[in-house]
C-alpha cells in the first residue's frame, strides 16, 4: 500500500517581511526626502527675508550669504543622493556598487551634514548678533531675524535628518571592508 496522502496543510502565503537591507533602503530614503524638504523652506524663507522700512535684505550680511550657500550646496548633494535611493529602493541594485559607493555615501552625509550645521551656526549667531545692535540703535527688524531665525532652525532640521542618514550609511561599511 502506497502512502498518497499528500500535506494538505495550507502554505503560508502572507506577505514576507522585508529584508534589513530593505528597510534600511526606505529610511534612508525617507530621511532623504526629509532632508529636501527642510531645505527647501529653508532656502524659500531666507531668500524672501527682507525689510522694506530698513532696506536690509539677506544679501547685505555674508553669514547669511554663507548660509544660502550651505543650503544649496546640500541641496544638490541630497538631490542626488535621493536619485540614488529611489533607484536602489525601485530596483533593488545600488549605482555606485563597490567599497566606494558605500564610502561615497558615508563621507558624503558626514561632510555635507557638519556643512549644514556650520551654515545653521552662522545664521542664528549672525541673527543674535545683529538683533541686538539693531535693538541698540532702535531699529526692531523683529520680523526680519524671525524669518532668518527660522530659516537657520530649518537648516539645522535638515542637519539632523542628513547626520541620522549617515548612521544608517554606517551600517553598509563593516557589512563591505
Amino acid at each position: 500500500m502506497e502512502n498518497n496522502t499528500k500535506n494538505t496543510t495550507p502554505t503560508s502565503t502572507s506577505t514576507s517581511k522585508p529584508s534589513n537591507s530593505t528597510v534600511s533602503r526606505t529610511i534612508l530614503l525617507l530621511l532623504r526626502v526629509l532632508t529636501f524638504v527642510f531645505l527647501l523652506i529653508a532656502l524659500i524663507l531666507i531668500v524672501l527675508t527682507k525689510d522694506d522700512d530698513a532696506e536690509i535684505k539677506f544679501k547685505d550680511i555674508h553669514a547669511y550669504r554663507y548660509m544660502i550657500s550651505t543650503i544649496v550646496i546640500g541641496f544638490a548633494y541630497n538631490l542626488l543622493q535621493m536619485a540614488l535611493s529611489i533607484f536602489s529602493v525601485v530596483s533593488g541594485n545600488r549605482i555606485l556598487n563597490g567599497d566606494g559607493g558605500y564610502k561615497f555615501d558615508f563621507y558624503g552625509d558626514k561632510i555635507i551634514s557638519y556643512f549644514l550645521l556650520s551654515g545653521s551656526a552662522a545664521g542664528f549667531g549672525a541673527s543674535e548678533d545683529l538683533h541686538r545692535v539693531f535693538k541698540a540703535a532702535e531699529l526692531p527688524l523683529n520680523s526680519f531675524f524671525g524669518k532668518a531665525n527660522a530659516s537657520s532652525s530649518l537648516l539645522l532640521f535638515g542637519f539632523i535628518a542628513t547626520a541620522i542618514a549617515s548612521i544608517f550609511t554606517s551600517f553598509a561599511l563593516p557589512k563591505r571592508a
